[in-house]
């Protein structure tokens, strides 16, 4: 930080500031369960020599503590790839289907957002498309907190319902999807070439909730990356110039994963790898009928807690991606 030129860049400066304390973090969260760990260790020595039933319940307690605490250092080490610590932009998008998937798509978006309030993650809906009956066409959606991408990087992908439609009056069943895309929110330090020509930008009025303001001028804005085909919008904000820059900051978001995904794809090639698991891939069911079970296709993990599920538990399905993620980094 003393060295000349360090503050140029100020956006650069403070991301090396920020991987440095959550590296400080890290080392001093493994010295804290060391200690707790040496202290559980006397304890249980102590115990030995002379069993007393206090202490031993005192250890107990100690003990399921202890475990939280290298439960939850175990999951900071997870979360250690490159753009974890980012911001996630999420969207969600109904499969063919007509109202059934839309509802599913809106399902999901409920799912996402009581997983955000649990952890202490912000859920900013940037642009919201609702289905003519029920549910929802298209939503675009920024998280903020800490590791928002890290956490929610496991949702990228195909999900699956299968339940008796309530819109089906012979109450048949019914498979539907629904695709959800996670990347990282990109600051200003990634460089990202876009040339103003490529672009096609229109305004428009707010569809969703947003109060008169919003839905009585054309704030709304859309923006179309003409060489490639990506789309974003935005009609959060109060007024098209935020609504615009908002756009832009999650279309440049987009064109930097393309980007790294063609690094990553050219990777594989080059070691032989093709397996693929990718935005297209179904990667989880939701069974509501003829049983209950939600089951996650690369990991297996399942549960019969489906309205648990639903109304946000998110963590095992989350905790068993990241280690299947780490088991595919190191198959040895």
């Amino acid at each position: 930080m003393a060295e000349p030129g360090f503050w140029d860049n100020q956006e650069q400066a403070q991301s090396l500031i920020n991987d440095t304390n959550r590296m400080k973090e890290k080392s001093e969260n493994f010295k804290q369960l060391e200690a707790k760990f040496d202290d559980a260790q006397t304890a249980l020595e102590l115990l030995k020599a002379d069993p007393d039933p206090e202490l031993s319940e005192e250890l107990s307690e100690e003990m399921v503590s202890l475990s939280q605490s290298f439960h939850d250092y175990e999951l900071s080490l997870l979360l250690s790839d490159k753009y974890d610590q980012h911001n996630a932009l999420m969207e969600i998008h109904p499969g063919a289907g007509g109202t059934e998937a839309m509802d599913w798509a809106d399902m999901l978006l409920r799912m996402y957002q009581r997983y955000a309030a649990s952890h202490d993650l912000k859920f900013e809906i940037e642009d919201y498309e609702p289905g003519e009956e029920a549910g929802v066409k298209s939503v675009s959606i920024r998280i903020q907190g800490k590791n928002a991408f890290g956490l929610l990087k496991s949702e990228n992908g195909v999900h699956r319902l299968v339940r008796i439609s309530p819109f089906d009056s012979a109450k048949r069943r019914h498979t539907s999807f629904a695709s959800v895309e996670v990347i990282p929110e990109i600051d200003q330090s990634i460089e990202v070439d876009i040339n103003p020509d490529d672009l096609r930008i229109d305004v428009y009025r707010s569809s969703g909730a947003g109060g008169q303001h919003i839905n009585k001028t054309s704030s709304a804005v859309r923006i179309t990356h003409l060489p490639t085909g990506i789309v974003t919008s935005s009609q959060a904000q109060r007024s098209q110039l935020q609504n615009r820059e908002t756009a832009m900051n999650m279309l440049r978001a987009k064109l930097f994963q393309l980007e790294e995904e063609k690094k990553r794809k050219q990777t594989e090639e080059l070691k032989g790898n093709q397996k693929e698991i990718g935005f297209g891939s179904q990667i989880r069911s939701y069974v509501f009928h003829p049983y209950n079970m939600v089951k996650d296709h690369r990991t297996n993990f399942e549960t019969s807690d489906v309205n648990g599920v639903m109304d946000g538990k998110l963590d095992n399905f989350i905790y068993a991606y990241l280690q299947w993620l780490l088991s595919q980094k190191n198959p040895n």
